[in-house]
């Protein structure tokens, strides 16, 4: 932490995101990459280049950054494996090449060019964007290895989150951070088993070696609850010229898309938000768009089949509106092909349950193999509802389990989905006990926090071929 000094710093606040020192080379990279192969396939193909045919290349090129924004591609990699590095690429990749493919296919007039020579372009670059990488990263790991560039670490605080950092610094080599000792007060009884003996002496060990020059991060783990003893380390620390890092014990919290919040020149700590911002909220709705539009062309027919098959074998309306809650615990109107004789959307909901009276023979078919839900489709299209997200309860339900389940509501920081974790996981139908609800909210949430465009397409793939036939849908 830097010292104090006068604030000449605007609106950027006192905390800033930890970025790579290479994300600004990385999007250069990347776009020479893109571009080279471009016109190297095409002048080797012997396509003619005109300015018209620029427009592909700059679709492309505009549509893999807000990918690979949303991926979070340009951060830091140094802690994490080279096969996440290389998926995350894949996907944005691939993402912007089926917008690239689609983009070539509706304006052919515009791009005027070969599909052999797109197809070989959008294949030599997803090689390309992950071979340069990995070179590049082998490189600097190397010259870690080798000493160079190492910076030399203490850790003051025998606590938990402290230790897991010792081990992290220690078993991580490519970081180039050298770990020479923890630190604290206590004295041996009142520590952990695990780092009673590793101890290398108390905190003023630890500032006097910081002020000798041989220290060049000073990490403190200690708890949230010591924070005068923090600022006082702090204080003793701005005698020295060591970079101090806090390691905030939110541990205790479980901590939903935290991130960093300016609110002017104040920094502060969202808690619970939701993981579609910025370029993520494109992606995942520029992946909902382009999915149930292809997915409601194939499914029309079948659809109409459905719905004449409804009409004829039991009285009542075709579709079937009932409200629920979605974004933001907003109410919504949800459609699906009437299964029942009675359609309950008041105060009271009563769950389908084996062998109700109010399911029709045909109901029975299309909720066994989830054939009544696709009309929510359409809900995707006019952005109420996503392919993948938490499912959707009756606004009955919703009250009823908001006051027992602790967290509930948090499921509705991001769109409602037609299937979701919890779905392909088998917890679909009758929650009868409140532990199958707490179970599909735990999933629910769990998706919240691990959302990726890879997590969706592993959703979805999984509920094509697992998730439609379920034994509890009734």
């Amino acid at each position: 932490m830097d010292a104090e000094r006068p604030n000449n710093t605007g609106n950027r606040g006192i905390i800033h995101s930890n970025k790579s020192s290479f994300s600004t080379l990385y999007r250069i990279i990347d776009v020479i990459v893109i571009s080279t192969a471009f016109f190297t396939i095409l002048r080797f193909l012997d396509e003619n280049i005109g300015p018209e045919v620029m427009s592909i290349l700059f679709v492309n090129i505009v549509c893999y950054n807000l990918c690979a924004e949303a991926l979070d591609l340009y951060r830091s990699w140094r802690t994490a494996s080279t096969t996440i590095m290389i998926r995350s690429v894949s996907i944005g990749w691939m993402i912007s090449a089926f917008v690239t493919s689609t983009f070539a296919y509706m304006f052919p007039t515009i791009v005027n060019l070969h599909n052999f020579a797109v197809g070989c372009w959008l294949i030599a670059c997803i090689v390309l964007l992950a071979s340069w990488r990995v070179v590049f990263r082998q490189i600097l790991f190397y010259y870690r290895r080798q000493g160079h560039n190492t910076r030399k670490a203490i850790v003051i605080g025998a606590t938990t989150s402290g230790y897991s950092l010792c081990n992290q610094i220690i078993d991580n080599e490519r970081l180039g951070i050298v770990f020479t000792g923890l630190f604290d007060d206590r004295t041996p009884d009142r520590l952990p088993h695990e780092v009673a003996n590793q101890i290398a002496g108390n905190i003023n060990d630890a500032i006097a070696k910081a002020k000798r020059g041989e220290v060049d991060y000073v990490y403190i783990a200690l708890p949230m609850s010591a924070e005068k003893r923090i600022l006082h380390i702090i204080n003793l620390c701005s005698d020295t010229t060591a970079t101090v890092y806090i390691i905030p014990n939110f541990f205790m919290y479980n901590l939903i898309n935290a991130r960093w919040q300016s609110v002017g020149s104040i920094q502060t700590l969202s808690v619970f938000d939701t993981p579609f911002q910025g370029g993520s909220e494109i992606l995942k709705r520029i992946e909902d768009v382009v999915f149930s539009t292809l997915i409601l062309m194939l499914i029309a027919v079948p659809m109409l089949i459905i719905a004449a098959a409804v009409k004829l074998t039991s009285p009542g309306p075709v579709i079937f509106k009932q409200n629920r809650y979605g974004l933001d615990g907003k109410k919504i109107t949800v459609y699906k092909f009437r299964s029942m004789s009675a359609m309950d959307n008041g105060d009271v909901v009563k769950q389908a349950t084996k062998n109700d009276s109010r399911i029709t023979p045909l109901g029975a078919f299309l909720r066994r193999t989830s054939l009544d839900e696709l009309p929510q489709f359409i809900n995707v299209l006019q952005g109420r509802m996503s392919i993948v997200g938490p499912r959707p309860h009756a606004v009955a339900h919703n009250e009823q389990y908001r006051k027992l389940i602790e967290g509930y509501m948090l499921r509705h920081k991001v769109r409602p989905g037609i299937t979701g974790l919890a779905q392909v996981n088998g917890l679909r139908g009758e929650t009868e006990t409140i532990n199958k609800m707490v179970k599909r909210v735990e999933y629910d949430l769990d998706y919240i926090h691990r959302w990726s465009v890879w997590l969706d397409i592993k959703i979805i793939l999984k509920t094509v071929f697992n998730g439609f036939l379920n034994k509890n849908a009734y």
